[in-house]
């Protein structure tokens, strides 16, 4: 990857629908995003029919459905997932999807999807760790809702079975997130703790946090969008609306140019300045020949195109081997 990642995550916000499903990689590709991101789920092998749903999913969708029931009507068949794929291939934006089963990893490698993320509810699931890892791919995991150990022990399980190329993202998993509670620099931590690369997975609300991610050294950032804030669905509310997600894209990549490359160094574009800006040593006085310098007859002011004022102990004391006019460069 050359340059931060960013991916757009649609998630399940296509609504069980394949037209929204393109209608949001339309948005993620026009906004410059490098990935466009689904979920790949069977909800028979991911919740239990009476598991009960998050408090944010309370508020945002029917009160009286299970999670299960609610997560049944937001699958993409295997046909779906195929027809997507192609339409980014035609959209030039790459296609992921994060799986939450051992089967859906399998179908995603068949499919040929080339990263897989892991998502934060998946980070303490040994069988499907080793799984992902089997696979040798390049692998984002989400590491919301755990702490450092958990995090060093998911790492360990995916080197330990094929994997080295990983990306940690701090995130945290409520819809939306305090910024109380966002911790950025746990991400900086992780970095240090592991070695590995970082990035960061946004469920605030705006756009500020993930560029101030990259500014943090974030190498990969997620974030999700929305057709339209105000629709049915789990994650609508917490989303991006597409000029939203451009404006977020637009300032990520101001953000890594202005990174730099880290040498501290007079720029191309300034040093024109150089002249202008700084100063000289300059006569305060008439100065007669035969004369020394001295601190009552000669001072600094610009332009900076003579002898430089760091040299000021060097010319103090020294003979003037001419005559100068006050403001005349010695």
């Amino acid at each position: 990857m050359s340059g931060v990642f960013v991916i757009a995550e649609a998630g399940v916000n296509h609504n069980g629908n394949i037209y929204l499903a393109k209608q949001l990689i339309d948005a993620a590709s026009e906004a410059g995003a490098d990935a466009v991101k689904f979920q790949t789920f069977q909800a028979d092998k991911l919740v239990c029919k009476a598991a009960k749903k998050a408090d944010y999913q309370m508020k945002t969708t029917n009160r009286e459905e299970t999670q299960y029931e609610m997560i049944k009507k937001l699958e993409l068949t295997h046909q779906m997932h195929g027809e997507l794929m192609e339409y980014c291939e035609k959209k030039k934006i790459m296609f992921l999807s994060s799986p939450f089963d051992i089967e859906s990893i399998k179908f995603l490698a068949k499919l040929g999807v080339q990263i897989f993320k892991v998502p934060s509810g998946e980070i303490t699931d040994l069988p499907y760790l080793r799984e992902i890892a089997k696979l040798r791919k390049k692998v984002f995991i989400s590491t919301g809702m755990s702490n450092l150990n958990e995090v060093k022990e998911a790492v360990s399980v995916l080197k330990n079975n094929g994997t080295d190329d990983i990306t940690l993202l701090q995130c945290n998993t409520q819809y939306p997130t305090l910024m109380s509670d966002v911790n950025l620099l746990a991400m900086v931590t992780m970095r240090e703790e592991t070695g590995l690369a970082v990035g960061y997975s946004d469920h605030t609300q705006g756009i500020e946090i993930p560029i101030a991610a990259v500014a943090l050294g974030a190498k990969v950032i997620e974030k999700h969008f929305t057709l339209d804030k105000n629709m049915e669905g789990p994650d609508h509310k917490a989303s991006l609306e597409p000029y939203e997600l451009k404006q977020m894209v637009a300032g990520i990549r101001k953000t890594e140019l202005a990174l730099g490359n880290g040498i501290k160094q007079l720029s191309e574009s300034e040093k024109a300045n150089v002249e202008v800006a700084r100063k000289s040593i300059v006569a305060s006085m008439q100065i007669k020949k035969g004369e020394l310098f001295t601190e009552a007859n000669i001072t600094t002011k610009r332009p900076g195109n003579g002898i430089s004022p760091m040299q000021w102990d060097e010319i103090l004391g020294t003979i003037a081997c001419r005559d100068y006019e006050m403001d005349e460069l010695i």
